[in-house]
């Protein structure tokens, strides 16, 4: 629990102090994010806002990761690839926000770079972790035999490469609105601490190596997403941009892919899987009947348009994301009980 706070701690501390150093050195050379042309003229007001405050975040965490195993830790072959896997898509990230800043106009790398890009981060982490590590290669729910489907070596590397990309384009359509993504992203990392946490405490059950330090790792995501939101509340002085947003879905998914929780993971991050149905919906209804279900996609500019302000929308899809992420927790401790991992009444009375 120590070493979950010390990581937490750092990564908040590091996050801070890096965005606010990350803001003067931006504004200072005029690097400043480029507005869609396309999207809710209310955001024009943001043009010229400082970018890339995803370089913080992850600098932060793996600061925060880094320094807890130091005092009293270990450094694991999962901790580290996770680790590893947010830097690599950061990396993309960040070549696609360096490509607008210098363009100045909003768009960097192409679609199919960019998923080739990301294509390349979650082949590195699928090898990396079928030829380092004892991740068990099943299709899985709350743990690693239920359902239990073994894929074999490749059908769980094509698998965990599938659930990388399409996290972190979720998480990177969902970054539209001061704080949302981040925000989001920051309950999901808490719930995935808990399952660690949870998992090393019972490894009977789970049999999950490295599960602590996958805590770990989470647990200096959150700090380090808290650090960020502190300057990325609305009205933000900086944006995360993809090189944040690339960053967070990938930790989510190579977290969800490492705990053996693939299907829970739709569940915890409930808010992105319903801001990327709302654009396959729309783009879907365009296409086929020449007709648009909502005002604009993603769904959070769609409640924008119908007028309401920008952090009711914020504040109002946050809800939303913590009743799906405390579903996705009820449902992982539910079948604890139910499997008599642990006894639900020993645990809920003095």
């Amino acid at each position: 629990m120590i070493r979950l706070l010390l990581a937490g701690s750092i990564a908040m501390f590091v996050s801070l102090l890096g965005c606010w150093m990350l803001i003067r050195v931006l504004v200072r050379y005029g690097i400043g994010q480029p507005i869609r042309d396309d999207g809710p003229q209310e955001h024009r007001v943001k043009s010229g806002t400082p970018t890339m405050g995803g370089i913080a975040v992850v600098v932060a965490a793996t600061a925060g990761y880094v320094i807890s195993d130091v005092f009293g830790g270990i450094y694991t072959r999962s901790g580290i690839i996770v680790m590893l896997t947010i830097i690599a898509a950061s990396l993309v990230g960040l070549l696609d926000d360096w490509i607008k800043v210098v363009a100045a106009r909003n768009l960097g790398l192409n679609k199919r770079t960019k998923i080739i890009g990301l294509l390349a981060v979650g082949v590195g982490f699928a090898w990396a972790m079928t030829q380092f590590t004892s991740v068990h290669t099943t299709v899985s729910f709350t743990r690693f035999d239920y359902p239990g489907l073994e894929l074999g070596r490749i059908g769980w590397s094509i698998w965990a490469i599938l659930l990388i990309i399409a996290t972190t384009n979720a998480v990177n359509l969902t970054d539209g609105l001061d704080g949302l993504a981040a925000g989001a992203s920051g309950v999901g990392y808490g719930a995935f601490m808990f399952i660690g946490f949870w998992q090393f405490d019972h490894y009977d059950s789970y049999q999950v190596a490295h599960a602590l330090d996958l805590a770990i790792v989470s647990a200096a995501m959150v700090g380090a997403i808290i650090g960020f939101l502190w300057w990325n509340a609305a009205p933000a002085r900086i944006f995360m941009g993809d090189t944040g947003s690339l960053a967070l879905g990938s930790g989510l998914a190579a977290l969800a892919l490492a705990t053996s929780t693939q299907f829970l993971l739709p569940i915890i991050g409930g808010l992105f899987v319903i801001e990327t149905l709302s654009v396959i919906i729309q783009v879907v209804s365009f296409r086929g009947f020449g007709r648009r279900v909502f005002r604009m996609a993603p769904l959070h500019h769609h409640f924008e348009l119908r007028g309401w302000p920008e952090t009711t929308v914020i504040i109002r899809l946050w809800i939303l994301s913590g009743l799906c992420t405390g579903l996705g927790l009820g449902l992982f401790y539910g079948d604890a009980v139910s499997t008599g991992i642990v006894d639900s009444i020993s645990r809920l009375t003095p």
